[in-house]
């Protein structure tokens, strides 16, 4: 998802200011109907019960300006109840609606298509719309100072409404096949695999497209591109690209460990005179997809490509293209915590869908940490626990934790979704989940929870039942508590020895500002020669409690340490 204003700190230090921001019928006869997709787990049913299966997208990009012409066909599973299929498209002019090949009336408005649909039910469709115009967002359209004309969707959260007909909704997912017609100057990027790059001969001039679409204007040679995406995504992550791209090949990663059974091809696509700057952060891209791959389940997609682009985010995870903010790569300061974070997407966000934007921490809290997994992984505990400090200091400091909850069904703007509570807090709730169940139960558990909604899409209780399986606690408190309403704990400590038993007593106050909290915490008792003990004690969901350290001490402590881990959402004063 998106790495924007709310993402950690150690994300964020590499995002800069978003950017201001004649095809043969015979090929597109061939491919306008895709191969079923892939039975997804998890899947959602689509509005009003109808599912598009399958996106098979063609597109005639122009030389120069920003008119584009499109034919998208869907291929729809229909439930008996449903007549009709509404589609999100956003002021772009629709020529024509095809429904199984014959022409069909169709209700346009400024932002959808309401087509009506034969009479049947519990049946398969095919839905082919024929467009063109300008889109004002979702695929950016820019020339640079140089005079370089490129074109990158960027499509997060519904904005591939404005030039993908689609049901643009994160449950809705689908495969899909790209088809595109672009000057042979520009190389052309999409999900999934490539399946063919052929110039066309004689394509000077207007490129007239199947089925009587909208010419395009051509002055130069052109280059028919496909790519494939055979595994189910929802349509903010369906993209191309088309620039002056120079190839830097990565390698292999993960053999043996792709669910396409061999290696995933990695590389980096980069405006020419940003050559230099590779690898540079991708040098650790092999490694990343090799650990995620082992801790989490094989790879799930044909490749792994990294984009320079016009995202306006410091980073955006489509399905097998990742694109990454055209700054970031001209000032040197794309990190490898962003590489991490949006590959870990790949797994979590991806493949693993939120069903709607309101789970939408199942994406981003995941990126987040798995990016500081990865930390760990390389790094070490200490550079793992000033991470989860430094987030854990950002959440405290956001108005936004202290007023709403990180499953947030209240927010319509979801670009305001891209919150400490998306982002940090949900990276916490994994980490407290973590220490609560311990490693051993909780990586099985997210694995389970991974490979049951592979391909499909999830909701916060599909996860705490596969932890709940996983550990044999039952979590729904914990869920209430960190997941399902705001704040965090605000804890004032205070501690004295009783000489007479040798124990320490602690006495915890949670604040009034939250209700109070269930969590075991970890408090460390050192001497004055520097010396260390440690016990987890169990602070339980009261305004005030007195403990008892389970420690025989033959002297008061010169200090106590509460959470010296960092494995509690918590603020900490003293009395």
């Amino acid at each position: 998802m998106p790495i924007a204003r709310f993402a950690p700190a150690a994300l964020r230090a590499s995002v800069t200011t978003p950017l201001l921001l004649t095809l043969r019928a015979t090929l597109i006869a061939a491919f306008l109907v895709a191969p079923p997709s892939l039975t997804a787990q998890g899947r959602s049913p689509g509005r009003d019960g109808v599912d598009v299966t399958n996106y098979a997208l063609t597109l005639a990009l122009p030389d120069t300006g920003a008119t584009i012409s499109g034919r998208a066909v869907l291929t729809i599973a229909r439930p008996s109840h449903a007549d009709n299929l509404r589609l999100d498209l956003i002021a772009l002019h629709v020529d024509s609606v095809l429904v199984n090949d014959r022409a069909t009336s169709f209700v346009r408005d400024d932002t959808s298509i309401r087509i009506p649909l034969p009479a049947g039910g519990n049946d398969t469709l095919v839905v082919a719309v024929r467009y063109a115009g300008a889109p004002s967002d979702g695929l950016i359209i820019r020339t640079d100072s140089t005079g370089r004309w490129t074109a990158f969707g960027d499509n997060w959260p519904q904005r591939a409404r404005y030039w993908i007909p689609s049901i643009d909704e994160p449950g809705d997912k689908a495969t899909v096949t790209w088809t595109v017609v672009a000057p042979s100057s520009r190389r052309v990027i999409a999900n999934g695999e490539l399946l063919e790059e052929t110039p066309l001969r004689d394509s000077a001039g207007p490129v007239a497209m199947a089925g009587g679409m909208t010419a395009i204007p051509a002055r130069s040679p052109r280059t028919l591109t496909r790519w494939r995406e055979s595994r189910p995504i929802p349509p903010y992550l369906m993209v191309i690209a088309a620039a002056p791209l120079a190839y830097y090949d990565l390698g292999r990663s993960a053999c043996g460990r792709s669910d396409f059974g061999g290696c995933v091809r990695q590389s980096v696509y980069v405006l020419p005179e940003d050559l230099p700057f590779l690898p540079g952060p991708f040098a650790q891209a092999d490694d990343i997809v090799n650990w995620f791959s082992r801790i989490v389940a094989p790879f799930p997609y044909e490749k792994l490509a990294h984009l320079q682009s016009l995202t306006r985010f410091g980073g955006m995870e489509n399905a097998t293209a990742i694109f990454y903010n055209n700054e970031s790569f001209r000032r040197r300061t794309l990190s490898v915590g962003t590489v991490a974070h949006e590959t870990a997407h790949q797994w979590f966000g991806d493949a693993v869908t939120e069903e709607t934007f309101a789970d939408l921490w199942l994406s981003e809290g995941f990126a987040t940490y798995w990016a500081e997994l990865w930390t760990q992984h390389t790094q070490g505990d200490s550079a793992f626990r000033a991470g989860m400090a430094a987030m854990r200091r950002e959440i405290i400091a956001s108005p936004v934790t202290a007023a709403r909850a990180v499953r947030d069904t209240v927010e319509t703007d979801y670009l305001k979704l891209l919150n400490s509570n998306s982002y940090q807090k949900g990276g916490w709730v994994l980490h407290m989940l973590r220490s609560e169940l311990g490693d051993s139960a909780f990586f099985r558990g997210v694995r389970a929870y991974y490979l049951a909604h592979r391909n499909g899409n999830a909701r916060t209780d599909d996860l705490r039942v596969a932890l709940e399986r996983a550990s044999g606690n039952s979590l729904g408190w914990f869920f209430d508590e960190w997941v399902r309403r705001p704040g965090y704990a605000e804890l004032t400590t205070s501690w004295r020895y009783d000489r007479a038993t040798h124990r320490v007593i602690v006495e915890i106050d949670q604040g009034s500002r939250f209700p109070p909290y269930r969590f075991p915490l970890t408090v460390e008792v050192r001497n004055a020669a520097g010396h260390s003990s440690r016990a987890t004690i169990a602070v339980r969901a009261e305004r005030s409690q007195h403990i008892t350290l389970p420690l025989r001490l033959n002297a008061a402590p010169a200090s106590l340490v509460f959470d010296p881990d960092i494995t509690v959402l918590a603020s900490f004063a003293e009395r």
